[in-house]
């Protein structure tokens, strides 16, 4: 079975093609979601994030995002604390998950690929593209960021182009292209490289 990596800038709707993936039966491991379910379940974690970031990071046994996001987004330090804490706890998780998959592949989500290093346990990575003005419009129309939070996030990812380069894949999501024919594509490239391996 083969290890994918979808990522992709914020915004560019790296969640959407993974929604497709998930449609045609790929299993898809959201990195995002399971670092939170991790911040919340693994006390180990738990007590690191308290002890870094306070006591206020979680309200009602619950993790408090909004909190955290202006603590660490606004801070390169306070970030890379963050990730130290969560990035090899989350890898480790995501391979459990890939080692328990029958599919002919499997695809782990995930914004900070080539920045966690967990680039080095997936065997192709897709990437998904979108020009940062169109990626803002997106994120603003959602209505949970501002601009400011915007710039600051997209500051704090890998350059785009470069993050492009590194992938084996890109799809274009632009509004240029069928993102549903460059999935289907896609989709029968991997099988195929999966056979074949």
């Amino acid at each position: 079975m083969l290890k994918i990596g979808l990522t992709g800038g914020i915004g560019s709707g790296k969640t959407t093609i993974a929604k497709i993936f998930s449609t045609l039966g790929i299993p898809v491991y959201d990195a995002d979601r399971a670092a939170r379910l991790l911040m919340l379940t693994n006390e180990e974690i738990r007590q690191q994030v308290i002890a870094a970031f306070g006591e206020d990071t979680y309200k009602n046994n619950q993790l408090d995002r909004a909190y955290l996001a202006a603590i660490v987004f606004s801070n390169e330090q306070k970030i890379q604390q963050l990730n130290a804490i969560t990035h090899p706890v989350t890898i480790q998780d995501s391979i459990s998950w890939f080692n328990r998959q029958t599919a002919p592949y499997a695809i782990k989500e995930a914004a900070l690929i080539f920045e966690s290093g967990s680039n080095k346990h997936l065997d192709y990575i897709i990437g998904v593209w979108a020009p940062r003005q169109l990626r803002t419009e997106r994120l603003l129309l959602r209505g949970d960021l501002t601009k400011t939070q915007i710039n600051e996030r997209m500051a704090r990812q890998m350059n785009e182009e470069q993050k492009m380069e590194r992938c084996d894949f890109v799809i274009k999501n632009d509004g240029t292209a069928s993102v549903l024919q460059q999935v289907f594509s896609l989709h029968q490239q991997i099988k195929n490289l999966a056979i074949s391996s």
